[in-house]
């Protein structure tokens, strides 16, 4: 069969090439569900029916929104896209006047949403959003129609012959879907990516994968289906017939991991900063010689090394705590077959990449953006010499990368998005002559993209020095007693930093110095504690100019989250909003005295 062109293709070849009795699996109001490859299809050409049959016209802009990634969502894409209607995929944590803007802008037309929360919270403001005519929910809602309904208007097979003379119709550079970037700044951009943006992307970054082409792969979902990172890793899994499973959130992860037993996932990160952290946090407190092994054996992976570069007696010896620790921690995460971990949406930290790998658990850091759908790079040990640490990998298969005279890196590819919707302005800004302008910093070394910063996020000190943020950042986050952290100093006469600890290591180096506290508030403000941390920012400072340095920083009791809207839905820092909402104690930071 030939590969796949467009989305709705990729369920059809899986049926055709490797059909599975449990191509997606997920859990509704309590209890696992599946899909074989032929019910997906069947029910999407149900759906795509039912549209039809609601009147839904070509390019018309139908809505999805869901807290969790679920068997429902699938449906509705393949089935919205093969009725020749556009999908719009909406973050469910953006605000209620996100929601306004972005369904106006788009002329969004109908809506699925998941559940009574978002079915209340899109509701609550219908009335400012004219075009829209309907919302449908996943979940049974009181007073609201079910998604079932559409379904059941397609139960008739008579006008399927529409459905195929449609979606025969659709080419591969047609519009496919419109994604609305959250941005650390000013309105969402409406993304306009084709079929062949992404199906272009799917297929190349399937071999930077190991193969799992056989019917028995397994692959867990968590990220934000709505982010086209996820979203193009689901259409690499169907094309290659591997058995999806959606966790259920990211709190029921451990017990998702143990059900899938995943031979992939993909991760940001953040999560694989807790993960680490727990099981530091959870060999720490073993007792004699297990935890003597256990510290050696972290030692060990920390100071991994690809191809085997460490020489002979490191790999006997990593072959040993493999097998006598690490064996332990992948069962207990529910890793013991686990083949890749495909690490992107921010800087991965060198030492998060040494230990998992060293663990056993291989990570393949990447890098992409939602305008290049987004995979531009991605490390791999499929051949050898294409992984290295520190970097972002080689660019996939048909994209080319050149490094522009500022530093800032340049994409050129089928991958990389029509535009921005209503919006020839922006897209003649960063779209020129086929080469998309990232707005990232970066350079080769030995054909590896290395990221070094943003290119808007680069400030001027006052004394008209370049200080890169996400550099510093990512240093001073090396260490086990800092979880967050963002730089500042614009403008200012040095940098500083506002930074989250990692409570519970703090809180354990605080019970063997017998420093006794009655909150985080006073723990932070300890002066044992400060004096601790000073000690790791220091150390940190010494792979900077001066001009760089972190001279003054202040310990926060809270975390930066999506909720209080520190961080976008793909955990970037908005770096604006936490200046402001900082301000005073930005500003008593550079108090003289």
């Amino acid at each position: 069969m030939q590969e796949p062109k467009r989305l709705f293709d990729f369920p059809r070849y899986q049926l055709e090439r490797l059909p599975l009795e449990k191509c997606i699996t997920w859990k509704y109001l309590g209890k696992w569900k599946s899909y074989s490859s032929r019910q997906l299809v069947d029910e999407a050409n149900k759906l795509s029916r039912g549209l039809l049959r609601m009147g839904i016209k070509k390019g018309e802009r139908i809505a999805l929104i869901s807290h969790n990634n679920r068997g429902e969502w699938n449906v509705c894409d393949i089935g919205i896209l093969q009725a020749g209607a556009i999908d719009v995929p909406v973050y469910p944590t953006m605000s209620k006047a996100d929601f306004v803007y972005i369904f106006n802008h788009a002329e969004v037309s109908f809506c699925f949403v998941s559940n009574a929360e978002l079915f209340h919270k899109l509701n609550d403001v219908k009335d400012q959003i004219p075009g829209l005519r309907e919302i449908f929910t996943f979940e049974p809602v009181e007073g609201a129609k079910s998604w079932e309904e559409v379904l059941q208007l397609g139960e008739d097979p008579s006008n399927m012959q529409e459905v195929r003379r449609i979606s025969d119709g659709i080419a591969e550079n047609d519009l496919a879907t419109l994604i609305y970037t959250s941005g650390t700044t000013g309105v969402p951009k409406g993304v306009m990516l084709s079929h062949r943006n992404i199906a272009t992307n799917a297929l190349a970054s399937s071999e930077r994968l190991p193969s799992m082409n056989d019917g028995n792969g397994r692959a867990l979902s968590f990220l934000p289906v709505c982010h086209i990172y996820e979203r193009m890793m689901q259409y690499l899994y169907l094309y290659n017939s591997v058995s999806l499973y959606f966790a259920e959130s990211l709190e029921t992860i451990k017990e998702d991991l143990q059900v899938a037993r995943p031979h992939a996932f993909t991760a940001v990160p953040r999560l694989l900063e807790k993960f680490f952290d727990g099981i530091v946090a959870k060999g720490s407190q073993a007792e004699g010689i297990k935890k003597t092994l256990f510290l050696w054996a972290v030692d060990l992976a920390l100071a991994w090394e690809p191809g085997n570069k460490n020489g002979i007696l490191y790999e006997i010896k990593l072959a040993i705590a493999r097998k006598l620790v690490f064996s332990k921690v992948k069962a207990a995460l529910g890793l013991t077959e686990i083949m890749a971990v495909a690490s992107g949406s921010a800087a991965l930290q060198p030492r998060l990449a040494r230990f998992f790998n060293g663990a056993g658990i291989p990570v393949f850091e990447g890098y992409g953006l939602t305008e290049t759908s987004p995979v531009i790079c991605v490390n791999t040990m499929n051949k050898p010499n294409m992984l290295r640490i520190g970097t972002v990998g080689k660019p996939i298969r048909e994209v080319e990368v050149k490094i522009a005279e500022d530093g800032e890196i340049l994409c050129k590819g089928p991958n990389v998005m029509m535009g921005y919707y209503k919006d020839a302005e922006l897209t003649s800004t960063i779209l020129k002559e086929g080469w998309f302008y990232t707005g990232d910093i970066g350079e080769f070394r030995d054909g590896f993209l290395k990221i070094t910063d943003r290119k808007k996020e680069i400030f001027k000190t006052s004394g008209g020095k370049y200080v890169a943020p996400q550099l510093l950042e990512n240093a001073l986050k090396e260490s086990p007693f800092i979880e967050q952290v963002i730089v500042v100093g614009e403008g200012r006469h040095f940098p500083a930093a506002l930074i989250v600890p990692n409570f519970p290591s703090l809180s354990d180096w605080c019970k063997k110095q017998g420093i006794a506290y009655t909150s985080e508030s006073a723990l932070i403000n300890n002066g044992q504690v400060m004096a601790r941390l000073r000690q790791d920012v220091d150390k940190s400072n010494d792979a900077f100019g001066r001009w760089e340095q972190i001279k003054e920083f202040r310990l926060l009791d809270k975390p930066f989250t999506i909720e209080d809207g520190d961080l976008t839905p793909t955990l970037k820092l908005k770096r604006k909003a936490i200046e402001k909402k900082y301000a005073d104690i930005i500003e008593q930071i550079y108090q003289p005295g």
